[in-house]
């Protein structure tokens, strides 16, 4: 098994994203964050190989499936972002190329296009950096396999922040198995998007 990068003394496992993110049970896809920084994660999942991942449709799991597990990593990067600049001491974020790497070297999406609420989890711990960021857009999406439930390797689920304000961010993923590119694309994610929901409710009609 791969194993997880640490944020100070806490490994970066199952455990600590199912914690930091409302996913929960087996819709907690992912295994652990293998290397991040600031604006980069990459994520391990062994999960599409599970007969009763809950994402399995006709005896399946279709390839647009690996856009959920790009929004987890997405709502774990901003998590690991916010929890990061509260430790104490200086210089708490990573520096961009600067990685936390557990080894040497080195939303729920159940439809392409639909938008999720990335909500705030337990404890008032937060997703994206923000209460409920919202995923709005996905842009030049890429399945280059017809289904991902019959690779043997494991997942590797590659985010980049591509750029962002205090309104919205626009991410880069890339699922992998052993260097083998299944999928990729962009996301955009509206950032509070509870606020967001306020102001179109009190808008005139």
């Amino acid at each position: 098994m791969l194993k997880p990068a640490r944020l100070g003394h806490v490994p970066l496992d199952h455990a600590w994203i199912a914690a930091h993110i409302p996913h929960q049970g087996s819709m907690c896809l992912l295994d652990a964050v293998l290397r991040w920084d600031a604006q980069h994660i990459v994520c391990s999942a062994t999960s599409h190989r599970d007969a009763n991942n809950p994402l399995r449709q006709f005896d399946r799991l279709g390839a647009a499936c690996g856009i959920e597990y790009a929004a987890q990593a997405m709502a774990v990067h901003g998590a690991l972002v916010a929890e990061h600049d509260r430790m104490p001491g200086p210089g708490n974020a990573p520096h961009e190329g600067q990685q936390t790497l557990g080894r040497p070297g080195g939303l729920l999406v159940s439809t392409p296009g639909a938008a999720q609420t990335l909500h705030a989890p337990q404890g008032g711990q937060q997703t994206l950096g923000r209460p409920g960021g919202l995923l709005v857009s996905l842009r030049a999406v890429q399945l280059h396999v017809a289904r991902i439930d019959d690779i043997a390797a494991t997942l590797e689920v590659c985010v980049e922040r591509l750029s962002g304000d205090a309104q919205m961010l626009l991410y880069q993923f890339r699922v992998l198995a052993a260097d083998r590119l299944l999928l990729d694309g962009r996301a955009s994610v509206v950032l509070d998007a509870a606020s967001l929901a306020t102001s179109f409710a009190s808008a005139p009609p």
